[in-house]
Formats: structure tokens, sequence, C-alpha cells
């Protein structure tokens, strides 16, 4: 009897260590690992007490720009202030306490608001040596090129992006229509209940046919896959029969004649790149999406939404097509078509986009510099010289003519893409200088018609302001 209590007082101990050992392991793992994340939480009340009476850092262009800061205001708390409104608020979002954060603001709220510290795993024993102070966080973006881009779209709806093709840093970053962060809870009705959705962030979660600005992707598949030759043609009659029903056509029908691919590109020959997409196939088609990373992740920072690809193993020969020229069910953001512009530009090496440079307390000890990162190598550089030449014929002699910039060779690609909800988006992609490319842009107009009519001119004068 006594044994066998003995065995169960052993046993019990056993359990209540066990336990303990469980909760010692929780409690640190909360303390040190999670304790970032809980204290800057938008809905932990003891960091919204705190923003009330404690400045938060400031958002910074590249050039040291004030994009938010706060200041003291009636109530000797702190007020932010957005000193670019609508040009920048879809980048650097709002910080509310009705509302909520959104953008930078809310994910870089920790450094922000001096709440994320590494020192803070040490619990109560770093109220010894932490003081809150708020982190300074610079962007890559540059204010006077995000000023000319959002002035460049004029009243259009929108997005440009301009990325640059050897860092990957974005330099500019536009959507239109816009909403002002400095009145976000006074307006709030109007701008949330708006048909035209001011809060959507067009550049990375608009989501839209590419039409014609897939054509340089498409090429270049085909002559890697030895499906075409560059002194190969082929007769454009202006429409392309396929199967017993389908017909695949050219912009009013206009048949472009006897092109290689060079020229294909130039005019923009649907039938070209429509016979070149069924020549591929759908297995091939598929792996060029996935070698330019159209199904991949590119940084948490940006939170695009991800592209919509086609099941391309259930594409009957007409769908197949259509993706050859950037249409059916084929859905891209602006953000992903100036990465893809990036690519070629930069010898086909996709770097790693970024929009945050640095991040260092208000006293300017940096704690955080990035460093550029490559992601993707979809193509060699022979082959991105190859394209880049048919992109510089598209400007100089093509569809893109309107892009062209004195005594600077501009590469490009318009495209107007058909949308079944109205009139076509107008297109164009790009980099310049061509032979050594400082940035890389794209420029989607919703419902603006012509690429080469209307997105080339807004793409024209936003390179001028990046090149100056």
């Amino acid at each position: 009897m006594r044994n066998d209590l003995s065995g169960n007082i052993r046993r019990v101990s056993y359990v209540l260590i066990s336990l303990i050992i469980v909760l010692f392991l929780h409690i640190s793992y909360i303390q040190v690992i999670e304790s970032n994340f809980l204290i800057s939480h938008p809905l932990n009340r003891r960091s919204v007490e705190y923003e009330k009476k404690n400045a938060r850092g400031a958002v910074l262009d590249r050039n040291g720009e004030k994009l938010a800061y706060s200041e003291k205001d009636d109530s000797n708390g702190y007020r932010r202030v957005y000193p670019y409104g609508a040009i920048m608020a879809h980048l650097i979002g709002y910080n509310s306490i009705k509302l909520g954060k959104n953008g930078i603001e809310s994910s870089y709220n920790g450094y922000l608001s001096g709440l994320s510290n590494p020192d803070r795993g040490l619990g109560p024993v770093s109220q010894l040596f932490v003081n809150n102070q708020a982190y300074d966080v610079t962007l890559t973006i540059d204010a006077s090129l995000q000023s000319a881009a959002y002035k460049a779209l004029g009243n259009n709806r929108g997005a440009i992006v301009v990325i640059e093709p050897r860092s990957g840093a974005v330099l500019a970053m536009v959507s239109k229509p816009s909403f002002d962060p400095n009145n976000i809870e006074k307006n709030w009705d109007d701008i949330s209940n708006s048909i035209v959705s001011p809060l959507l962030n067009r550049a990375t979660n608009g989501l839209y046919p590419p039409g014609s600005i897939i054509k340089p992707m498409i090429a270049e598949a085909a002559l890697a896959e030895k499906v075409v030759s560059l002194k190969e043609t082929i007769n454009c009659r202006g429409t392309l029969k396929i199967g017993p029903d389908y017909v695949l056509s050219e912009n009013n029908n206009k048949a472009h004649g006897v092109v290689d691919l060079s020229k294909a590109i130039a005019v923009s020959c649907n039938v070209t790149f429509g016979s070149l997409a069924l020549e591929l196939g759908s297995s091939r088609i598929a792996r060029t999406f996935d070698r330019y990373g159209f199904n991949k992740s590119n940084s948490r920072e940006f939170n695009e939404s991800a592209s919509r690809l086609p099941d391309f193993a259930k594409l009957g020969d007409g769908d197949l097509a259509q993706v050859g020229i950037g249409q059916g069910s084929l859905l891209v953001t602006p953000f992903r078509m100036a990465m893809l512009a990036s690519t070629f530009a930069n010898s086909g090496t996709t770097m790693k986009p970024h929009i945050i440079s640095r991040i260092a307390r208000t006293d300017g000890n940096v704690i955080q510099n990035h460093v550029p990162e490559e992601w993707l190598k979809p193509l060699d550089k022979k082959s991105s010289d190859i394209i880049t030449d048919m992109l510089v014929d598209v400007v100089e002699s093509g569809t893109g003519i309107s892009a062209q910039i004195k005594n600077i060779t501009v590469a490009g690609k318009t495209g107007t893409a058909e949308n079944p909800h109205g009139a076509s988006h107008a297109w164009f992609i790009g980099f310049a200088p061509a032979d050594n490319p400082e940035v890389a842009i794209a420029v989607i107009v919703e419902n603006g018609g012509s690429g080469g009519g209307v997105a080339a001119p807004i793409a024209r004068q936003v390179l001028l302001q990046a090149l100056r």
C-alpha cells in the first residue's frame, strides 16, 4: 500500500514538473519570440494608448524627404501628417485610432511606434535599457518621380510602377483614383463607398489582362524552345483560323503581310503570337510563366495579388492562342509587368523587388540596411539582348513611337487589352536607356483604349523625369 502511494506521488510530481516546464517554455516563447508582434499589434490597447502620447518615427523618401511624420496636436497628443496627401496614399497608408492602420504605417508599425526592439525579449529587465525610441523608415521611393508619375496619369484610373532594374528598388508606385490620408476619418464614408474604389492599390492589387505586353515573353520562349528562329517569317493575312469554329483576328482585321519575329513585335501581330502559342503548346507555355515567376510570391512588402493563370492543361487551342496575345483568363498586376520589363533590362536577371531602404533610430543609429538580392534568372544575357533589340524597334518604328525621347534610346512594348466590362485597357512596359538601363516602367490606363496612343506618352513623361 505504501509502495503504491509513493509511486503515485512520484508520478504526480513528474506530471506537475512537466507542466511547469511546458508553461515556462510557452511564456518564454511569448516573451522572446512573439513579444514585438504582440506589443505592436493594432488590437493591443496598450499600444494605442502609448501612441497618443508618443511621436511615431518618420517615413522618408530616398533623399530624406518627409512622406509622413508626427506633430503635436491641440490635445497635447500627436497627429500624423502626410505632406504628399493622395500622391503617396497607397504606399504610406494611414494611421488612425478609429480606423486602424494601412500600408507602411501598418506593416512597419512596430518600428515607427518604437515598440519593436530586440531587447524587449528580456522582459521587465528591458525597461532598464529600452526607452521606446521610435525608428524612421526610409523608402526607395523618389518623391519627385512619384509626384511626376501621379501628375502624368491625369484624371485617368490606372497605375504606374517604376523599378531600378539592377537593384530591384521601387522608385515610384502610383495608383489612381487615390485618397487623402490626412482626412481619412472625416471622409471615410465617401471613400469606402466610392464606386471608383480609391482604396484599391491598382499597382499591386489590380488584376488586368496584359494584352500585347506579354508578347516579348512569348517571343523569348519560342526562341528558347526553337519553335521559331530570327530569320523565319510568317504571312499575316489579318486572321488566324483555329479549329472549325474559331478565328483569331488582328485589330480591325488588318493584315501585316510577311513579318519576321522582330517585325511581329514591332507591329504587335496577333496572328504571329497566336501561332507561336499553339506551336509551343500548353506545357511549354506553363513552364514559361513559371520560369518568369508569375506563380511565385516576390515579397511580403507589397502584399501583391497573385497572378491569375489559366489551367494550361485544360486549355483548348483557341484559349491557348488567346494566352499568346495576353488575353483570355490571364490576369496580372501592373507591378508584375514592371518586373518583367525590369528582367529584360537587367540582362535576364530579376532582382527581388523592395521598397524599404533602411530603418534607423531617430538619432541616426541605423539598425537595418537593405542589400540587393537576386530573385530569378529566367533567361540569359544573349536572349535578353535579342528581346531588347526587338523592344527598341517597337519604340523607334512600331506601335510605341510616342515613347521616344530625344537622344535616349527607349525599349518598350505597347498593349491594348480587351476588357469584357468596357473599353480596352491601355498598357506600356519598357526601360531606358536601352543600352544601359537605369529604370524600368509599367503603365496601365483603365479603359484607356490604345496603348500606343495613351499609355506610351504617359510612360515618356515619367521616364523623362526619372532620367534627369
